[in-house]
C-alpha cells in the first residue's frame, strides 16, 4: 500500500458542496488530511439539456460532505464564500488556519460557467445554449475562474514563505481551454489563465518546496451529463467511459502524495 503522507496536513478545498470537489475533500479526508470547505450556492435558470439535479447540487450547502467525513472520523468544516470578492481569500485562510493550522494543500476547484460564444445565442456541441460575449460574462468567469485563483495561491504562497515552511502543494481543476473552448468560450479562457497562474506558481515556489500541478478531467458526471451528452464522452474516450469525480480526485492524491514530491508544473488529462 502507498502511504500518501499527508496525514495531519491542512488541505482548502473551493468548491467542495457537490460534484468533483466533494469528491476530492472525502478523499484527502480518507488519508487524515484536516479539510476546510469554501463553497456558494448558486441559482440558476434550469437549461433544458441539463439534468434538474444538477442545479438542485448547486443549491446544496456542504453538510452532507461534512457529516459524510465526520462519519469517517475526519476532520472537516466548511465556508460559504463567494470568491468573486476578492477580500474572501484572505479571511477564508484566517478561518481555515483557526481551525486546524496552517494551509499546506490548496485545490483550486470552484468555477463559474454561464456558457457563451462569438456565435450570440445558440447551442453549443455538448447541447447546452449559450449566449454572447460580453464584458460582464468575461468578468464574472475571470473573476472566479482565474482572479480569485491567483489570489488564493498568492495569499498561499505568502504565509507559506513568512512560516517558513518547507512542504506545500497546490492542484487547479482545470478544462480544456488552452486550446479553445467551442460553445464555452469565457470559461475556457479564464481556465486557461489559472492555469498560467498554476504554472508560474510551479517556477517560482519550487525553491520552498512548494508544487502546483493542474489536472484536467475528461467528460465528468457531477450530475449535469445527459444520456447523449453521455454517448459522446464515450465515443471519444480511449476506454469508452464517462468520469467519474472520485476518479479527478484520485488525480488530485496523487499530486498532493510525497511520491509526487519532484512532479511540478504538470498538467494531468484524464481520458
Amino acid at each position: 500500500m502507498i502511504d500518501l503522507q499527508i496525514e495531519g496536513r491542512v488541505a482548502l478545498i473551493t468548491g467542495g458542496n457537490h460534484g468533483i470537489g466533494a469528491a476530492i475533500a472525502t478523499a484527502l479526508a480518507g488519508q487524515r488530511a484536516s479539510i476546510f470547505l469554501t463553497y456558494l450556492r448558486i441559482a440558476a435558470n434550469d437549461d433544458p439539456s441539463i439534468p434538474h439535479a444538477y442545479y438542485e447540487n448547486r443549491l446544496q450547502t456542504a453538510d452532507h460532505v461534512l457529516a459524510d467525513i465526520r462519519a469517517a472520523t475526519g476532520n472537516a468544516e466548511a465556508w460559504e464564500a463567494d470568491l468573486a470578492r476578492p477580500q474572501m481569500v484572505p479571511e477564508i485562510f484566517n478561518l481555515a488556519e483557526a481551525q486546524f493550522g496552517p494551509v499546506e494543500i490548496l485545490v483550486n476547484n470552484a468555477d463559474w460557467c454561464e456558457p457563451d460564444s462569438f456565435l450570440g445565442e445558440g447551442r453549443g456541441p455538448t447541447g447546452q445554449s449559450h449566449t454572447a460575449i460580453t464584458s460582464a460574462g468575461h468578468d464574472d468567469h475571470f473573476a472566479v475562474n482565474s482572479r480569485a485563483a491567483g489570489l488564493l495561491i498568492a495569499e498561499f504562497a505568502r504565509r507559506h514563505i513568512d512560516r517558513s515552511a518547507d512542504w506545500g502543494r497546490i492542484v487547479s481543476i482545470t478544462s480544456a481551454g488552452r486550446d479553445g473552448h467551442t460553445g464555452n468560450a469565457s470559461y475556457g479562457a479564464s481556465k486557461a489563465a489559472m492555469e498560467s497562474y498554476t504554472f508560474t506558481a510551479a517556477s517560482e515556489l519550487a525553491r520552498y518546496g512548494v508544487t502546483a500541478n493542474v489536472v484536467e478531467p475528461m467528460g465528468t458526471d457531477t450530475g449535469w451529463i445527459n444520456a447523449e451528452l453521455a454517448e459522446q464522452i464515450r465515443r471519444k474516450s480511449p476506454f469508452g467511459h464517462v468520469g467519474q469525480p472520485r476518479e479527478v480526485a484520485d488525480a488530485v492524491l496523487f499530486f498532493v502524495s510525497e511520491q509526487a514530491r519532484f512532479l511540478t508544473g504538470q498538467r494531468l488529462r484524464l481520458q
